[in-house]
């Protein structure tokens, strides 16, 4: 337990060094310097524990361990490996490290699985460079078109490809997955809230994912001098946009039952001191853990929409991302509460209120997902911290059950 706890910290520290932020959290945006740093890192240890490496046309990783059955489809275990703009070191990585270490006690242990057993580390899961998010298992899944990923670009209209090109990645490469090619997905993630720290209990067996739509608004009026315009002639599209911002918290808490709305990032036209702004353009996030609600607030949006749309003010928003409120597979479930017993390590059942890549495999495949404590519930910030011995047990519990999912058996 000792010497797999050492093995995750080294990991953990290792990839936090690859940031553009040192010193103020870590900052690993999509196709950056830093991504292509940790990427490397992340194939090196694939093939250290014995897997056979490849990318697709996202640039999402992957490290096979075959199984004797031919042709078999593939029990995935990862996460993420991007990051928020600086944000903490263990939202994303700690999943794809605890993926690692179940392979590694695969190899240390011999293990022939008759399933293949596929490490995966995916790209844009928090859409911080280029928006939507869930990028990675959105591709993989065909969620995400050919089309709509080369259209993306980020703030400074650098697209995907481009980025990808830059880094040295192949766009060119695959990049849906066939269905039939995956026969689960595990996921280890922190909790990024705290729950589980208050109840002292190390792991969080996940029921359910919550729903979450994200959009994009766009309000355009018109530039002006900052000192000669008079203030009844304006067409300030930061004041417009102010102000429908101020009344979403409302319609969230008038919703209700854990319903939530957050406007997370703001980009402000010409944005100078003097210059009255002719455009803002704000992010949206909607979540809640019915369907109903999401879609309530998203009428109350558009309403208040056209209520702040004039002859001098044109505001548009478009829809970047939806997801529906998913139920996590009741069999993996229940194999990872039994191995959770088995091992004598504390869980309970918890829902999700954060989006993650297993809310999009669950449609296509059975999915499985367990939290660790994170602490003081901090997360996407500097702060965030979870505990190396955490990660360690849900290691043991995901490898149990990775190996009836995979019907892994000793040389």
């Amino acid at each position: 337990m000792d010497e797999l706890r050492a093995s995750i910290e080294g990991h953990i520290d290792t990839l936090s060094k690859f940031t553009a932020t040192p010193g103020v959290g870590t900052t690993r945006l999509t196709y950056s310097k830093e991504d292509k740093q940790a990427r490397e890192y992340i194939k090196n240890k694939m093939t250290e524990y014995r897997l056979q490496v490849s990318e697709d046309g996202f640039g999402n990783i992957f490290g096979k361990l075959n199984g004797t059955l031919k042709d078999a489809p593939s029990v995935l275990i990862g996460s993420h490996f991007d990051s928020v703009p600086n944000g903490g070191s263990f939202d994303g990585p700690a999943g794809v490290v605890a993926a690692l270490e179940v392979a590694a006690l695969f190899a240390q242990k011999q293990l022939k699985p008759k399933y293949p057993l596929e490490v995966i580390a995916l790209i844009e899961e928090e859409g911080a460079r280029f928006g939507g998010g869930l990028m990675g298992s959105r591709g993989i899944t065909g969620l995400l078109s050919e089309k709509d990923f080369k259209n993306l670009k980020d703030k400074d209209g650098i697209s995907t490809e481009e980025a990808m090109v830059n880094i040295g990645l192949d766009p060119s490469l695959p990049k849906k997955r066939d269905p039939k090619t995956i026969k689960a997905f595990l996921e280890l993630h922190i909790e990024q809230g705290p729950v589980l720290e208050e109840k002292n209990i190390p792991i969080g067996v996940v029921e359910a994912i919550v729903g979450l739509t994200q959009f994009k608004v766009t309000v355009e009026g018109k530039a002006g001098h900052a000192g000669t315009t008079p203030m009844a002639r304006r067409s300030d599209a930061l004041v417009t946009a102010a102000r429908m911002i101020a009344q979403f918290p409302t319609l969230a808490i008038e919703e209700g039952e854990g319903t939530v709305i957050t406007t997370g990032q703001l980009n402000v036209f010409p944005n100078g001191a003097n210059v009255i702004p002719n455009k803002t353009v704000f992010t949206v996030d909607i979540r809640s853990s019915k369907e109903e609600h999401i879609q309530n607030v998203v009428r109350q949006m558009t309403e208040l929409i056209d209520l702040y749309s004039q002859d001098v003010i044109r505001i548009s928003a478009e829809q970047c991302l939806y997801m529906k409120p998913k139920v996590m597979n009741q069999e993996i479930i229940a194999h990872l509460k039994e191995s959770s017993r088995n091992l004598e390590i504390p869980y309970c059942s918890i829902n999700s209120g954060a989006g993650h890549d297993a809310m999009v495999f669950s449609d296509f495949t059975d999915v499985g997902m367990v939290f660790i404590p994170s602490k003081d519930g901090l997360s996407h910030c500097p702060e965030e911290w979870s505990d190396a011995g955490d990660i360690a047990k849900a290691v043991q519990i995901l490898y149990e059950t990775t190996k009836k999912l995979t019907e892994a058996e000793e040389k």
